[in-house]
C-alpha cells in the first residue's frame, strides 16, 4: 500500500527545490486542521531530522536519508521514532522533474501501510499550499530582506515568518525572553535596546494582548497598554536607528470603524467609529507617527476576522459545529469581514515589498458575508447542521454587554478598496473556497493534481 501524488507548478526545478530546503517549509506544508505542531525543523534535507508533535506528546521524527539525497531532483525522509517505527513503515520520497519551460512536476511517493484515503486530503493540501505560496512569492519578489517581527510566535506571526523564510528572506524574531540564537533578539516593549533594529530592512509589529475576552477594566487596560505604548516606543526606535528599517508595518483592526454601521460599506477612507476598540485602534495607529514622520514607509494592516482552525474564531466554531451546535448568532444579519490566514500573510508580504503601499489597508476578503450565510457555508463544508441559533444573551454572558457589542455582535461591511485598486490577487475571494482549503475538504482535482494508490 502507498500513495503517489503529483502536480505541476510554474517555476524552475532549482527554484522549487530551494523552497523545500529553506526554513519554514514544514510549517507551510503542515495541514492546519491536523492536531499536530512542528517541534523542530530539519536543518538539512540531506541528513537532518524534523519533529512533529501530536497530542499527548507523541513525536513523529522524520529522518532524511543521506544516501537518497539528489539535489535538485530528490530527497527522502523516513519515520524514525525509536519506539514506534518498528510498528509503522513510512518512507516519503520527494521527487522533482522538469515539466517544460519554467515548469516543474512535484511528486510525492509514500511507501506505507496507511490506507491512501487517510492521506489524500493531506497531500492535496500540501500541493495546493505550495503552488499558491510559490505564486504569491513570485508576485511579491524583491531583493532578500532582513525583517524584524514582534509576535512571531502567534497565529499570524508563525504563518508569516515561515512564508518569508521560504521566499528567501531572513526573519529576526523580536522576543521578550532571552534570545536563543542569532535569529532572535530580546525585545523589551517599553525600553528596547538602542541597537535592537540595527541591520534590519523592515519591521512587522504584530505583538499585543488578545482582544477577545470579557471587557473588564483589567482586560481593556491590557489591550490598550500592550499596543499603544510599545508601538510608539518601537516606531520611535525605528525612526532614530541609523541604517535601520525603511519600512514599518503594524497590525491594526477593522474595529477602527466602530459599531452600528448596518449595511454601510467601510473603506480605508471611512471615518473612525465609536467605542472602546475604535479608541484603541486610533491611538494604536497614531503611535506609529514617529516612524512616518522620520520618512519610513508605514503600513497599517486593518485586519478582519482571521480564519484558521489553528486559532481564533474558526478553531472554536469547528468544535461547536462538529458537535452539531453551530448556527447563526443573534439574527444573523451582521456583516463578517473575514480573511483567510494565507491571504493575510500575502497582504503583509505585499506591505513589505510594494513601495507604493502606505497608510491604512483593509485586510479583509473582497466578498464579505453576513453571519447567517457564514454559518450556513461552514455547516455545509463540515457536513453538519447549522440550525442552533445562538441568542444574543449568550455572548453577553461570556463577554459582557460591551464586549459582545464590539466583538461577537459587531457588524463591519468592510471592503479592501486599497488592495482592489492595486490589483491585488486574493487566493480565496469566496468563503467556501477558503474554508474548504483550511479544513481539508477541497478535492485534488481543483488544482489538476494526480493521485494514485500504489
Amino acid at each position: 500500500m502507498g500513495l503517489t501524488f503529483s502536480s505541476v507548478v510554474d517555476a524552475e526545478l532549482g527554484e522549487v527545490f530551494d523552497w523545500f530546503s529553506r526554513p519554514g517549509a514544514i510549517h507551510r506544508l503542515t495541514p492546519p486542521w491536523q492536531p499536530i505542531r512542528v517541534g523542530a525543523e530539519a536543518t538539512s534535507l540531506r541528513d537532518g531530522r524534523a519533529e512533529l508533535v501530536f497530542p499527548g506528546g507523541v513525536t513523529w521524527i522524520a529522518a532524511h536519508d543521506e544516501a537518497e539525497y539528489d539535489p535538485p531532483r530528490q530527497f527522502v525522509d523516513v519515520f524514525a521514532n525509536p519506539v514506534l517505527s518498528p510498528l509503522l513503515r513510512w518512507r516519503h520520497t520527494h521527487r522533482f522533474a522538469p515539466a517544460g519551460p519554467r515548469r516543474t512536476e512535484v511528486i510525492d511517493v509514500v511507501d506505507t501501510p496507511v490506507p491512501a484515503p487517510f492521506l489524500r486530503s493531506m497531500f492535496a493540501y500540501r500541493h495546493r499550499q505550495f503552488a499558491a505560496d510559490l505564486a504569491a512569492q513570485q508576485r511579491y519578489r524583491s531583493r532578500p530582506l532582513t525583517v524584524g517581527v514582534t509576535g512571531a510566535g502567534g497565529l499570524v506571526g508563525t504563518a508569516l515568518t515561515a512564508f518569508l523564510t521560504t521566499a528567501g528572506h531572513r526573519v529576526v524574531r523580536l522576543v521578550r525572553r532571552p534570545a536563543r540564537d542569532a535569529e532572535e533578539r530580546t525585545w523589551d516593549p517599553f525600553a528596547p535596546a538602542e541597537d535592537l533594529l540595527e541591520g534590519l530592512d523592515a519591521v512587522v509589529h504584530l505583538a499585543g494582548e488578545p482582544i477577545a475576552g470579557r471587557f473588564t477594566d483589567g482586560h481593556r487596560r491590557a489591550v490598550r497598554e500592550s499596543r499603544v505604548g510599545p508601538t510608539r516606543v518601537l516606531a520611535g526606535l525605528a525612526a532614530r536607528t541609523t541604517g535601520g528599517p525603511g519600512v514599518f508595518v503594524s497590525a491594526s483592526a477593522v474595529g477602527y470603524y466602530g459599531t452600528g454601521h448596518g449595511d454601510e460599506i467601510l473603506s480605508e477612507t471611512s471615518p473612525r467609529g465609536d467605542g472602546f476598540l475604535a479608541d484603541v485602534v486610533e491611538d494604536w495607529e497614531t503611535a506609529t507617527a514617529p516612524a512616518s514622520e522620520a520618512g519610513l514607509r508605514v503600513v497599517l494592516v486593518r485586519t478582519g476576522l482571521v480564519l484558521s482552525p489553528r486559532g481564533g474564531l474558526l478553531r472554536l466554531q469547528r468544535a461547536l459545529f462538529g458537535a452539531g451546535l453551530g448556527g447563526p448568532l443573534g439574527d444573523g444579519t451582521q456583516w463578517m469581514p473575514w480573511i483567510g490566514l494565507d491571504d493575510l500573510t500575502d497582504i503583509y508580504t505585499r506591505a513589505l515589498t510594494d513601495e507604493t503601499m502606505a497608510g491604512p489597508v483593509n485586510a479583509v476578503a473582497p466578498e464579505p458575508v453576513r453571519n447567517a450565510d457564514y454559518t450556513r457555508v461552514l455547516g455545509r463544508i463540515l457536513h453538519r447542521p447549522a440550525l442552533m441559533r445562538v441568542p444574543e444573551f449568550a455572548p453577553r454572558l461570556l463577554l459582557g454587554r460591551a464586549g459582545a457589542g464590539e466583538l461577537a455582535l459587531a457588524s463591519h461591511h468592510a471592503r479592501p478598496d486599497r488592495l482592489t485598486e492595486a490589483g491585488h490577487v486574493f487566493r480565496h475571494r469566496e468563503l467556501a473556497g477558503a474554508l474548504s482549503h483550511l479544513l481539508g475538504t477541497t478535492t485534488s482535482t481543483d488544482m489538476e493534481q494526480q493521485e494514485k494508490t500504489t
